[in-house]
Order: C-alpha cells, then structure tokens, then sequence
C-alpha cells in the first residue's frame, strides 16, 4: 500500500506489565477518526481523513493513490481545491522573467480563459471543458483565428505545468478530439513595388523613409518606430534591431524586439541612402521611456523617426492621420467616410512592408533559415508557414538541371564515339 491508516482516537503505549496496549487519545470520539497518509512523488506527505466506521474506505482510497502512481495516472488531490485561475497566476509568476510577457499573457487569460474556465478546479478538467471553451472563443468578437491560436496555446501552457505538477495526470488540450484553432486561411498577398513606392510618395516626408526600413529591412512598425542612430552600421552594412517601442496598458515603453530577440539584418546601400538623407533634413531626437513595463527604469535613445511636434510616433496617431491616409491616397483602402474615419486596413497595415521583405528575398532565391533569421522569426518552420506559397516555383528548375545532367551524359556517351 501506498501509505498506511493513522487511527487518531487510539494510541499504542506500554501497559503496567511491560506490553504494549490501546488506549484512548485525547481526540477520542471528536472529528473525523481515521487519517490516510503517503508520500507523493514531488516527496511531500499528503493525508486524507475518514470518519469513524470508514476504514475500509481509507484503505480502498489508499490503494487507489498506489495504482496510480503504479499507472502514471496519479493526480494530487489539492487539485480539487485549486482554480484554474488560481492555478493560471502561480504559473504567471514563474513562466518568464519578463514582465512585460506577463503582463500580456495575463491580459490574454484574463479576458478570454477566465471568464470560462476560470472557477473549475484544476483536477476536474477533461477534454469536453476545453472544446466548449473553443467553441466560446470562436463566437467571440473580434477574436481572429490567430489569436485564438495563441489564446489557446496559454492556456495548454498552463495546463501542461499542471501535470508537471502531479495536478492533472494528462493534459486534455493534447486529447484527439480537442481540435486547435486553425490559422488564418488568407494566405499573404504581399504589395508589389509600385504599391510600396506609391505609400510612401502619399505620406509626408519626415515618415517616408520608414518604408525604405520595412520594406528593405523587414522591421515591425514597433521596431521602425523604436530605431536609434547607434543602431545604424554603415561600414559594416548592417542595421541592428535592438529596441521596438510597445504600448502596455496603453502606455508606451522600450523594449526587446518581439519573442526578445535581437538581430541584425543586412543594410542596403539604397536604405542607408535613405536613411542618411532623412538624418540630414531631421535631425536625431534623445526619447526616454521606461523598460519593458510603465513602472521600469529609464532608458534613453536618439530615435531616426519622430513626430512633428518633436516627440516619439505614436501608432495611433501615425496609423489614423498618416498611414490610412496614404492608403487611401493611393486606393489600397476607400477614403474616409463623413464622420472622418477610414475602415479597418488590417491587411494593409505597415506589416505588409514586412510582407513585402519577405517576398522580395525569397523571389531572389534567399534561402528560408536566412529569411526566417532577418525577419526575428521564432524558427524557420514559422516562416514556412507564412510564406511557402510565395517561393518560386523549383519544377522549372527542376526540369533544367535533369535536363543538363542527361546531356552531359549524353554527349560524354556519344561525342567521343561520333568523334571516332
């Protein structure tokens, strides 16, 4: 047996003739009287108490924590009186040192896993909660395919760390019949250079040569808008993405480029061309914010792009009175309605001068562990995902270099005969 039965009415001690005898405890006759203990595997004693008349009971429940354990099966009964959301917030503390991957893990639970699967115990969760909780997240607005993905994804986390922790004996994400929420079914359709062109001619010029960045470097709006002069390697042709400026609970901050990740990308001679004449009529302005969250320390950086009024860009600001505008400028999008106000250009917004990069080196014949690494993707396998479709087509090359290694053959087999 797992453990053993702790009778808490009687105690075992000498009699007057030197042998042992039961005599009553002090708890004789009040509470529960029998007590199941064991050892769990993380090595700390569990117990389980049973009234009077119930040791058989104990004893049956014991046996049931030794088949467990026996079958890997074995949950902690703690996970009865845990919440999800409890649960969710201990794991929070210590899944990332980072407080801004935190803060926004936390917002995503909190606004779409609590509310639904907040207040069940951990040790209660089987597959048919989690396809009910997908099949709430589908019906939600504004909840797209891939945060939905990424949604999920959290709370599979959560629930894996749980089984690590002995409070769910598998994970019921992992189920065959749970389905995970699809990718956007929109496959990338990236801009061509006369639309990339055309954008930038539309916006003011102080903000033009951040399309020479997207487009030629492949950053992220938040990366464009965070870029300093230090970043800038002219000899060694090389732009080095340190910094993005994000906003967390709507207030902005520096911080590491997406999935904390520094790197360099190849520097053009058109872009630092670019860039060097924007230097020359704009000048470089030293912002300070805090790091990574509102109530980090302050870090200060000469930023390339500012607004007119000599501060950071706001996205916003710069998404509704410049970029929309521009879009429209040149039909990407409708213009404005009456009320002043254009509609949604998620697909046309600055990531698809990333889009754009990204095309543009694959049609060049850039291999994907290249692209992937400029681009700050997580790995290639993502990169693929996003862009396959848009990799030349290799049967033409393929036909080609069959085709040259069967005429070489050909003419090594026939020429020097012919000859003769």
């Amino acid at each position: 047996m797992a453990g053993h039965i702790q009778d808490r009415w009687y105690k075992t001690e000498p009699g007057p003739d030197g042998k042992p005898r039961r005599v009553k405890t002090d708890r004789f006759g009040v509470g529960l009287r029998y007590r199941a203990r064991y050892i769990g595997p993380d090595g700390s004693e569990k117990s389980k108490s049973f009234p009077d008349g119930k040791k058989r009971i104990a004893e049956k429940w014991l046996s049931a924590i030794e088949t467990d354990m026996t079958r890997g099966q074995y949950t902690d009964p703690t996970s009865m009186q845990i919440t999800f959301r409890q649960y969710a917030e201990k794991w929070l503390d210590s899944k990332t040192p980072s407080a801004t991957a935190r803060k926004e893990l936390g917002r995503r639970l909190r606004l779409h896993a609590y509310p639904v699967l907040g207040s069940r115990p951990v040790g209660t969760f089987r597959p048919g909660h989690i396809r009910e909780f997908l099949a709430a997240l589908e019906a939600k607005p504004g909840v797209g395919p891939s945060y939905a993905r990424n949604i999920f994804a959290d709370v599979q986390s959560v629930l894996s760390a749980a089984v690590d922790d002995s409070l769910l004996s598998r994970n019921p994400c992992s189920a065959r019949s749970v389905r995970r929420p699809k990718p956007d079914a929109h496959p990338v359709v990236p801009w061509v250079s006369a639309q990339v062109f055309a954008v930038r001619a539309a916006l003011l010029e102080r903000y033009r040569a951040m399309v020479d960045v997207g487009a030629g470097c492949g950053l992220r709006q938040g990366e464009v808008f965070g870029l300093a002069e230090d970043a800038i390697d002219v000899e060694g042709r090389t732009l080095h993405v340190v910094r993005q400026i994000k906003h967390v609970e709507g207030r902005p901050v520096f911080a590491l480029p997406k999935g904390g990740k520094k790197r360099a990308v190849p520097l053009p001679d058109s872009v630092a061309e670019a860039l060097r004449a924007h230097m020359d009529a704009y000048k470089p302005v030293e912002i300070t914010l805090p790091w990574g969250v509102p109530e980090g320390p302050k870090v200060s950086a000469r930023l390339i792009f500012t607004a007119e009024q000599g501060g950071m860009v706001w996205r916003s600001n710069f998404n509704g009175k410049e970029w929309k505008p521009a879009l429209a400028a040149v039909g990407l999008i409708p213009e404005a309605d009456d009320d002043g106000k254009y509609e949604s250009a998620r697909e046309h917004g600055m990531h698809a001068l990333r889009h754009f990069y990204a095309s543009a080196l694959l049609d060049a014949g850039e291999n994907i562990k290249a692209v992937s690494e400029y681009m700050g993707h997580a790995d290639p396998a993502l990169t693929l995902r996003v862009y396959a479709h848009l990799m030349p087509d290799s049967r033409e090359r393929a036909r080609r270099a069959i085709d040259t290694v069967f005429q070489c053959a050909s003419q090594e087999e026939h020429g020097p005969q012919t000859a003769q």
